[in-house]
């Protein structure tokens, strides 16, 4: 039986009424189309704000990092830990953490997390030792896998239409406010040394920012599935271990130094993922409940959203850390310079993701997202550009425009690439596959450091700034061939869409 939250439509406004259920005599509670429910837009707000906190907590440590080593001691190598802890159980559970949503219900799974989140950041700042700060990391970390998978479906139940198009947007400004401002906001708040607090209030600005999604959290509403699976424990395991296997030699890495031991734990990872898609297969053959719906193969175009996915969020994030790297190391500007570099990105981001989710995908439909990985294009070549006729030891202010540019393709693209991807799922699919397009958007951001990183790191060393702006050149032509990529991938998308709309018409 279909069986609708907990907060019925009857008190939100909603007409509703009683079908009668073609495979059952059971009755089912269905809202009619006659009235929008009146808290979507305040329960998009939390949603959205959970989501820029997760993204703010893998970013805002970068800054405190040395003051963190400095006040707890340990080795130099513990620095890298204090992100590192936070990115793999992040990546490793996106899966789990989806497939949660469908069997317990979002709401619930998305208040458990933001509420351990919460805790966890608490514990972060009154760690006393660098053993259990990493320690509350991981299930800081976590509590995030938990969190992001079930905004998807969440938005997806409250919104419909035109409506669904903007929610799907607005995520896309948010993300990319919260991505540059968390760098600055973690430069800001431990130089402020807020009553003594140093580094630790960088871990206690989540505590308000939580209790605020958490008094919002009962206005969302949820539809859940026909059917409430449980969760496939073999599957689980296999997932945390391939996933894990794949990522740990990836975070904070140099491909070209990477031993043959890393290499080793991700060709292991890729064999482990293999035998976990058998695994799967079984399952579901089996009339059981698997981790991942198998069915969500069986929509061409949702493989080809998985690699597009990694490519796209790749490029993104590795060329935001590449571009950092350039300014502080070559350049040897300070971190709130380097950061506030990144602010036309944000900017043409927000603009770009309003217009896309507003009124271009509901127009022009996947054509947009081929126009936003047009002009992602034109701002990476722009930036090679720049920097090949830039004085090495001047700060390339025409930057700044370029990376305008790559951010308006980058907003453009996110509003058409979720709602293409997620238009022919059915419910029981979302949170598979949440998980399944985060934990990837995850895997290609890692790659995306990893590689650009190293290519960036490799040609740079040991050379001066010249070198360095040859090599941040490099970094870019790698990007702009992962673009191409991510084009060719869209347009599976998108002839799969232009089929199901040949069928439907014949």
């Amino acid at each position: 039986m279909v069986e609708f939250d907990a907060l019925s439509w009857d008190r939100v406004g909603v007409s509703t009424t009683v079908e009668r259920n073609p495979m059952s005599a059971e009755r089912v509670l269905a809202p009619t189309p006659t009235a929008a429910y009146r808290w979507r837009w305040l329960a998009l707000a939390a949603l959205l704000l959970g989501e820029a906190m997760n993204l703010l907590d893998a970013t805002i440590v970068q800054v405190a990092a040395p003051a963190i080593h400095g006040d707890l001691g340990g080795s130099v190598s513990d620095i890298q830990w204090f992100t590192t802890a936070y990115t793999l159980p992040f990546a490793v559970l996106l899966i789990t953490g989806g497939r949660l949503g469908d069997i317990a219900g979002r709401r619930r799974v998305f208040v458990i997390g933001v509420t351990g989140f919460m805790l966890a950041s608490a514990a972060c700042a009154l760690a006393p030792s660098v053993g259990l700060l990493v320690a509350f990391r991981v299930v800081q970390g976590a509590s995030a896998a938990v969190v992001i998978p079930q905004t998807i479906g969440l938005i997806k139940t409250m919104f419909s239409g035109d409506e669904m198009s903007k929610a799907l947007g607005s995520i896309g400004p948010v993300m990319g406010l919260a991505a540059v401002c968390g760098p600055v906001l973690g430069g800001v708040l431990t130089h402020a040394d807020l009553f003594g607090s140093s580094w630790r209030a960088a871990f206690l600005v989540n505590v308000p920012v939580s209790l605020v999604v958490l008094a919002i959290a009962p206005k969302m509403l949820e539809n859940r599935a026909p059917e409430r699976p449980t969760l496939d424990i073999t599957g689980t395991l296999l997932a945390m271990i391939g996933t894990g296997l794949i990522v740990y030699p990836l975070i904070g890495g140099d491909i070209a130094a990477m031993s043959g031991w890393s290499w080793g734990g991700i060709a292991a990872g890729l064999i482990v993922m293999v035998v976990f898609g058998l695994h799967q297969r079984g399952v579901a053959a089996g009339g059981r409940s698997p981790l991942v719906e198998p069915s969500l193969f069986a929509h061409r175009g949702f493989p080809a959203a998985l690699v597009t996915s990694a490519s796209f969020f790749a490029v993104t994030n590795g060329l935001m850390m590449v571009i950092v790297l350039q300014l502080q190391l070559g350049l040897g500007t300070d971190v709130l310079n380097a950061g506030l570099t990144l602010a036309p990105w944000s900017v043409g981001l927000a603009i770009a993701s309003w217009v896309a989710g507003a009124h271009l995908v509901r127009r022009y439909g996947h054509h947009t997202m081929s126009l936003g990985l047009a002009v992602l294009l034109v701002g990476a070549l722009a930036a090679i550009a720049v920097y090949h006729t830039a004085d090495p030891t001047a700060y390339p202010k025409p930057l700044l425009v370029a990376l305008g540019v790559v951010g308006l393709g980058v907003g453009l693209f996110g509003p058409a690439f979720f709602t293409i991807a997620l238009k022919p799922l059915q419910p029981q699919e979302i949170g598979s596959a949440a998980g399944l397009l985060n934990s990837l958007q995850q895997l290609g951001a890692t790659l995306g450091v990893a590689v650009l990183g190293s290519v960036y790191l490799n040609s740079a060393e040991p050379g001066g700034p010249a070198e360095s702006v040859q090599a941040v050149q490099v970094a870019f032509w790698v990007a702009v061939a992962l673009v191409v990529v991510s084009f060719a991938s869209s347009r599976l998308m998108t002839e799969k869409d232009a089929s199901d709309k040949a069928g439907a018409q014949h």
